[in-house]
């Protein structure tokens, strides 16, 4: 079986991810990768480590032809956020191409697109033609959870403090991503008011539907390039025995998220599409520790675990990826 993928938006960070998956997946092949501002150019000359395992050219130009070519099964939205909404609206996509999209613009499940959580929604995302992918933030937090939400018991508010790496941002130079700015420097944006909020609370109430309690999130940009650590933390009445049972049973058929017995950090794993959960009982508190790449885990490996559902495949095929651990 051979999958015909093709990708818009094939220049940014979360399209280059997505390349370096695909192009060693075992049963996927890449008609296309289409770049306006790289239109041309080998593929390689802009995601210079693929040097030497793709002849690919960046395609550019008119996408209606691309996206109606013989043969192609699933299409890649890698886009800024809006444009995708805006690329279906002006391009006729056929049926039997499964489209998912890694913006946040069909994330609260509007036209048909099944929210792209494999440790939440995995049946539905089998059964699915389109497929929002989740956010990175809210990969991380909502994994730190589910097990609650499933049990009905996140009983109060939720606090979340969490931290991303500089890729977290996109690709096009701002002044909060440039080197001499984000170097030993650490900064808050968006508390309380970070747009992965409302995904995070439509996954929980799917499971807990009483839920309303907040979810005071403060999110940080690190200084370094990849990953995202939530420390997120709940009242919680049971024992850590308990609550360690219970992740455990919750995510025994998933084959990315793990439960730790000790600490966790970033570098088990970036560079992958794990998540690693550390979970500490203290004073009636329940904290969580959540670790995942945000370009992984939390974007194009996400994406090409829920093409592996769709497809019927192995749900880890292609995406056995290795930790670089130092």
């Amino acid at each position: 079986m051979t999958i015909h993928a093709g990708i818009i938006g094939g220049a940014g960070y979360t399209g280059g991810e997505l390349l370096r998956i695909l192009i060693n997946h075992p049963f996927v092949s890449v008609a296309f990768a289409h770049s306006q501002s790289q239109a041309g150019k080998p593929v390689w000359a802009t995601h210079t480590d693929l040097l030497g395992d793709t002849d690919l050219t960046f395609a550019g130009g008119e996408t209606q032809a691309l996206v109606q070519q013989e043969g192609l099964d699933v299409l890649f939205l890698c886009s800024g956020h809006g444009q995708s909404a805006k690329f279906l609206a002006e391009n006729d996509v056929p049926e039997h191409v499964t489209v998912i999209d890694l913006s946040t613009d069909f994330r609260d499940e509007t036209a048909d697109f099944v929210y792209g959580l494999p440790e939440l929604n995995r049946e539905r995302i089998q059964q699915a033609d389109r497929v929002a992918n989740p956010g990175c933030f809210a990969t991380a937090i909502q994994l730190a959870l589910l097990p609650l939400a499933e049990a009905d018991l996140l009983l109060d508010a939720v606090q979340v403090s969490a931290i991303t790496g500089s890729t977290g941002a996109g690709q096009a130079l701002v002044p909060t991503t440039g080197f001499t700015w984000r170097n030993n420097n650490l900064s808050i944006y968006k508390a309380f008011t970070h747009q992965h909020l409302a995904e995070i609370r439509q996954s929980l109430v799917q499971l807990q539907p009483g839920f309303s309690e907040a979810i005071n999130f403060v999110p940080y940009r690190g200084d370094f390039t990849r990953g995202i650590m939530a420390n997120v933390y709940t009242p919680y009445a049971g024992t850590l025995a308990d609550a360690l049972d219970r992740y455990r049973a919750y995510y025994e058929n998933h084959p990315f998220t793990h439960v730790s017995n000790g600490p966790v950090d970033l570098k088990q794993v970036v560079n992958t599409n794990k998540c690693l959960l550390a979970l500490e009982h203290h004073d009636g508190q329940l904290l969580i520790s959540s670790v995942i790449d945000n370009l992984t885990k939390g974007a194009s490996g996400q994406a090409v675990q829920n093409m592996n559902l769709v497809f019927g495949l192995p749900e880890d095929a292609g995406l056995r990826l290795k930790a670089v651990a130092f």
